[in-house]
Protein backbone atom coordinates (compact mmCIF):
# COMPACT_ATOMS: atom_id res chain seq x y z
CA UNK A 1 0.00 0.00 0.00
CA UNK A 2 1.04 3.38 -0.73
CA UNK A 3 2.11 5.93 1.59
CA UNK A 4 -1.11 7.26 4.42
CA UNK A 5 -2.72 10.09 3.70
CA UNK A 6 -3.08 12.23 6.71
CA UNK A 7 -6.98 13.95 7.07
CA UNK A 8 -9.16 15.01 9.62
CA UNK A 9 -12.41 12.29 9.95
CA UNK A 10 -14.41 15.72 11.55
CA UNK A 11 -13.60 17.97 8.07
CA UNK A 12 -12.88 15.66 5.62
CA UNK A 13 -16.38 14.56 4.01
CA UNK A 14 -15.67 10.89 3.38
CA UNK A 15 -15.06 10.14 7.00
CA UNK A 16 -17.12 12.62 8.29
CA UNK A 17 -20.16 10.21 6.94
CA UNK A 18 -18.70 7.40 9.36
CA UNK A 19 -19.37 9.36 12.05
CA UNK A 20 -22.97 8.05 13.57
CA UNK A 21 -21.85 4.36 12.88
CA UNK A 22 -18.92 4.73 15.11
CA UNK A 23 -20.64 6.30 17.83
CA UNK A 24 -24.23 5.14 17.82
CA UNK A 25 -26.77 6.82 19.90
CA UNK A 26 -25.95 5.91 24.31
CA UNK A 27 -26.89 6.29 27.57
CA UNK A 28 -24.60 9.42 27.46
CA UNK A 29 -27.11 10.68 24.61
CA UNK A 30 -30.25 9.77 26.21
CA UNK A 31 -28.86 11.78 29.68
CA UNK A 32 -28.25 14.95 27.13
CA UNK A 33 -31.87 14.49 25.60
CA UNK A 34 -33.60 14.16 28.59
CA UNK A 35 -31.95 18.13 29.67
CA UNK A 36 -32.33 19.53 26.30
CA UNK A 37 -36.08 18.03 26.66
CA UNK A 38 -36.36 20.72 29.93
CA UNK A 39 -35.20 23.53 28.20
CA UNK A 40 -36.65 26.28 26.52
CA UNK A 41 -33.20 27.30 24.26
CA UNK A 42 -30.62 25.24 23.40
CA UNK A 43 -26.56 25.44 22.59
CA UNK A 44 -24.87 22.27 21.57
CA UNK A 45 -21.26 23.16 21.16
CA UNK A 46 -19.86 21.26 18.72
CA UNK A 47 -22.87 19.54 18.12
CA UNK A 48 -20.80 17.32 15.43
CA UNK A 49 -23.77 15.78 13.33
CA UNK A 50 -26.83 17.30 15.53
CA UNK A 51 -27.81 13.52 16.92
CA UNK A 52 -29.24 15.05 20.09
CA UNK A 53 -30.83 18.25 18.92
CA UNK A 54 -32.79 16.08 16.26
CA UNK A 55 -34.10 13.74 18.75
CA UNK A 56 -35.43 16.42 20.82
CA UNK A 57 -36.93 17.96 17.75
CA UNK A 58 -38.18 14.59 17.00
CA UNK A 59 -39.46 14.06 20.63
CA UNK A 60 -41.46 17.11 20.45
CA UNK A 61 -39.32 20.25 21.75
CA UNK A 62 -40.81 23.30 20.18
CA UNK A 63 -38.17 25.77 21.80
CA UNK A 64 -34.93 27.05 20.03
CA UNK A 65 -32.26 24.44 18.76
CA UNK A 66 -29.12 25.57 17.71
CA UNK A 67 -26.52 23.31 16.71
CA UNK A 68 -22.66 25.27 16.29
CA UNK A 69 -19.62 23.08 15.00
CA UNK A 70 -16.10 24.24 13.18
CA UNK A 71 -16.62 21.64 11.12
CA UNK A 72 -18.74 21.98 7.51
CA UNK A 73 -18.73 18.33 6.67
CA UNK A 74 -20.32 17.13 10.41
CA UNK A 75 -23.10 20.30 9.64
CA UNK A 76 -23.85 18.65 6.29
CA UNK A 77 -24.67 15.44 8.02
CA UNK A 78 -26.22 17.20 10.39
CA UNK A 79 -28.42 18.79 8.07
CA UNK A 80 -28.95 15.87 5.93
CA UNK A 81 -29.93 13.74 8.82
CA UNK A 82 -32.98 16.44 9.47
CA UNK A 83 -34.21 15.88 6.26
CA UNK A 84 -35.00 12.58 6.69
CA UNK A 85 -38.70 11.31 7.19
CA UNK A 86 -40.26 12.23 10.81
CA UNK A 87 -37.17 14.87 11.56
CA UNK A 88 -37.90 18.73 11.30
CA UNK A 89 -35.87 21.27 9.59
CA UNK A 90 -35.85 23.98 11.78
CA UNK A 91 -33.17 23.44 13.73
CA UNK A 92 -30.39 26.16 13.76
CA UNK A 93 -27.19 24.83 12.00
CA UNK A 94 -24.41 27.50 12.41
CA UNK A 95 -20.58 27.01 11.43
CA UNK A 96 -18.33 28.53 13.43
CA UNK A 97 -17.09 28.08 17.20
CA UNK A 98 -17.02 30.10 19.96
CA UNK A 99 -14.54 32.12 19.14
CA UNK A 100 -16.32 33.31 15.69
CA UNK A 101 -19.52 33.44 16.75
CA UNK A 102 -21.38 35.08 20.16
CA UNK A 103 -24.37 34.94 21.83
CA UNK A 104 -25.81 37.13 24.41
CA UNK A 105 -27.96 35.26 27.06
CA UNK A 106 -29.97 33.52 24.70
CA UNK A 107 -30.04 30.21 26.02
CA UNK A 108 -30.93 28.03 29.14
CA UNK A 109 -28.89 25.35 28.42
CA UNK A 110 -25.14 25.04 26.55
CA UNK A 111 -24.09 21.28 26.65
CA UNK A 112 -21.07 20.12 24.83
CA UNK A 113 -21.28 16.68 24.10
CA UNK A 114 -19.10 13.72 22.85
CA UNK A 115 -15.73 15.00 25.27
CA UNK A 116 -15.74 17.99 23.29
CA UNK A 117 -14.72 19.89 26.02
CA UNK A 118 -11.05 18.26 25.71
CA UNK A 119 -10.36 19.55 22.47
CA UNK A 120 -9.03 23.26 24.38
CA UNK A 121 -5.71 22.05 24.52
CA UNK A 122 -4.23 25.13 27.07
CA UNK A 123 -5.51 27.29 29.73
CA UNK A 124 -6.20 30.38 27.62
CA UNK A 125 -8.40 28.51 24.87
CA UNK A 126 -10.30 26.85 27.96
CA UNK A 127 -11.05 30.16 29.42
CA UNK A 128 -12.12 32.01 26.15
CA UNK A 129 -14.24 29.06 25.73
CA UNK A 130 -15.49 29.19 29.05
CA UNK A 131 -16.20 32.82 28.85
CA UNK A 132 -18.08 32.76 25.95
CA UNK A 133 -20.38 29.86 27.34
CA UNK A 134 -21.42 32.18 30.32
CA UNK A 135 -21.91 34.96 27.85
CA UNK A 136 -24.29 32.67 26.27
CA UNK A 137 -26.26 31.43 29.22
CA UNK A 138 -29.57 33.77 30.33
CA UNK A 139 -29.25 34.26 34.35
CA UNK A 140 -30.60 30.61 35.26
CA UNK A 141 -28.93 28.74 32.42
CA UNK A 142 -27.36 25.66 33.04
CA UNK A 143 -23.80 24.07 31.31
CA UNK A 144 -23.70 20.54 31.08
CA UNK A 145 -20.42 18.57 29.74
CA UNK A 146 -18.22 15.47 30.36
CA UNK A 147 -14.52 15.03 30.61
CA UNK A 148 -12.84 11.58 30.96
CA UNK A 149 -11.40 11.08 34.49
CA UNK A 150 -7.33 11.28 33.79
CA UNK A 151 -7.04 9.25 37.13
CA UNK A 152 -7.74 6.15 34.89
CA UNK A 153 -5.36 6.66 32.34
CA UNK A 154 -8.00 5.71 29.71
CA UNK A 155 -6.07 6.18 26.75
CA UNK A 156 -4.18 3.16 27.37
CA UNK A 157 -7.45 1.98 25.96
CA UNK A 158 -7.92 3.76 22.86
CA UNK A 159 -6.95 0.53 20.86
CA UNK A 160 -10.51 -0.46 19.36
CA UNK A 161 -11.08 -0.71 15.75
CA UNK A 162 -14.73 -1.12 14.02
CA UNK A 163 -15.98 -1.34 10.37
CA UNK A 164 -18.05 0.75 9.24
CA UNK A 165 -19.95 1.14 5.68
CA UNK A 166 -20.30 3.45 3.04
CA UNK A 167 -23.19 4.35 1.28
CA UNK A 168 -22.02 2.81 -1.77
CA UNK A 169 -21.66 -0.62 -0.02
CA UNK A 170 -17.49 -0.05 0.50
CA UNK A 171 -16.45 -1.57 3.17
CA UNK A 172 -13.51 0.32 5.46
CA UNK A 173 -11.75 -1.01 8.31
CA UNK A 174 -10.95 2.19 11.84
CA UNK A 175 -8.91 1.84 14.31
CA UNK A 176 -7.28 4.25 17.07
CA UNK A 177 -3.81 3.55 16.86
CA UNK A 178 -1.02 4.70 19.05
CA UNK A 179 -2.39 6.77 21.84
CA UNK A 180 0.66 8.28 23.74
CA UNK A 181 1.09 11.24 26.10
CA UNK A 182 2.71 13.83 24.58
CA UNK A 183 2.91 16.14 27.67
CA UNK A 184 1.14 16.50 30.84
CA UNK A 185 -2.07 16.38 30.20
CA UNK A 186 -2.12 16.17 26.90
CA UNK A 187 -3.08 12.87 24.75
CA UNK A 188 -2.15 12.03 21.00
CA UNK A 189 -4.19 9.19 19.06
CA UNK A 190 -3.92 8.62 15.66
CA UNK A 191 -7.31 7.14 14.03
CA UNK A 192 -7.08 5.05 11.00
CA UNK A 193 -9.08 4.50 7.79
CA UNK A 194 -8.37 1.74 5.10
CA UNK A 195 -10.45 0.03 2.55
CA UNK A 196 -9.48 -3.07 0.19
CA UNK A 197 -10.58 -0.78 -2.58
CA UNK A 198 -8.90 2.60 -1.59
CA UNK A 199 -5.26 3.50 -2.78
CA UNK A 200 -3.93 4.69 0.38
CA UNK A 201 -5.43 4.40 4.03
CA UNK A 202 -6.21 7.86 5.83
CA UNK A 203 -5.03 8.84 9.36
CA UNK A 204 -6.33 11.94 11.45
CA UNK A 205 -3.84 12.75 14.34
CA UNK A 206 -5.99 14.34 17.01
CA UNK A 207 -4.91 15.68 20.64
CA UNK A 208 -6.98 16.01 23.52
CA UNK A 209 -6.87 17.43 26.98
CA UNK A 210 -7.11 15.57 30.66
CA UNK A 211 -8.21 18.04 33.52
CA UNK A 212 -8.72 16.52 36.65
CA UNK A 213 -11.78 17.73 38.86
CA UNK A 214 -9.88 20.15 41.24
CA UNK A 215 -8.33 21.89 38.00
CA UNK A 216 -11.75 21.94 36.31
CA UNK A 217 -13.33 23.99 39.01
CA UNK A 218 -10.77 26.93 39.28
CA UNK A 219 -11.01 26.99 35.66
CA UNK A 220 -15.25 26.99 36.26
CA UNK A 221 -15.15 29.54 38.98
CA UNK A 222 -12.50 31.94 37.29
CA UNK A 223 -15.61 32.10 34.25
CA UNK A 224 -17.84 32.77 36.81
CA UNK A 225 -19.39 29.24 36.74
CA UNK A 226 -19.89 27.29 39.72
CA UNK A 227 -20.94 23.64 39.57
CA UNK A 228 -24.38 22.46 40.52
CA UNK A 229 -24.44 18.87 39.79
CA UNK A 230 -21.27 16.41 39.38
CA UNK A 231 -21.91 12.34 37.93
CA UNK A 232 -19.37 9.62 37.83
CA UNK A 233 -22.02 8.26 35.02
CA UNK A 234 -25.05 8.11 33.29
CA UNK A 235 -26.97 7.18 35.34
CA UNK A 236 -26.53 9.98 37.52
CA UNK A 237 -24.46 8.49 40.23
CA UNK A 238 -22.36 10.44 42.47
CA UNK A 239 -18.86 11.25 41.02
CA UNK A 240 -16.35 10.14 43.60
CA UNK A 241 -13.18 10.12 41.75
CA UNK A 242 -12.83 6.45 40.18
CA UNK A 243 -15.83 6.96 37.54
CA UNK A 244 -14.46 7.07 34.13
CA UNK A 245 -16.43 10.07 33.66
CA UNK A 246 -16.67 13.36 35.13
CA UNK A 247 -20.27 14.63 34.02
CA UNK A 248 -20.59 18.30 35.05
CA UNK A 249 -23.68 20.67 35.39
CA UNK A 250 -22.45 24.03 36.19
CA UNK A 251 -24.64 27.48 36.08
CA UNK A 252 -23.65 31.22 36.37
CA UNK A 253 -22.51 32.70 39.33
CA UNK A 254 -24.77 35.90 40.58
CA UNK A 255 -23.39 38.89 40.90
CA UNK A 256 -24.39 40.13 44.31
CA UNK A 257 -21.85 42.76 44.62
CA UNK A 258 -23.89 45.93 43.99
CA UNK A 259 -26.71 44.69 46.33
CA UNK A 260 -26.89 46.42 49.90
CA UNK A 261 -23.71 48.40 48.80
CA UNK A 262 -25.45 51.86 49.95
CA UNK A 263 -26.76 50.89 53.17
CA UNK A 264 -25.75 53.09 56.08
Amino acid sequence: MSDPEYSDDYTDPRLAVFYDQLNPWGPESDFYLDLVLAARSVLDVGCGTGAILRAARAAGHTGRLVGLDPAAAMLDQARAGSGMAGQATDVEWILGDLGSVSFDGEFDLVLMSGHVFQVFLTDDEIAATLAAVRAALDGDGRFAFETLNPRLRPWERWTNGAQVVAADGTVVDTANTDPRLVEPGIVEVVGRFASASWEREVLCPSRFRFVGEPELDGLLTAAGLSVEDRFGGWDRRPFTGQEPEIITIARPVRDTSARGAHRS
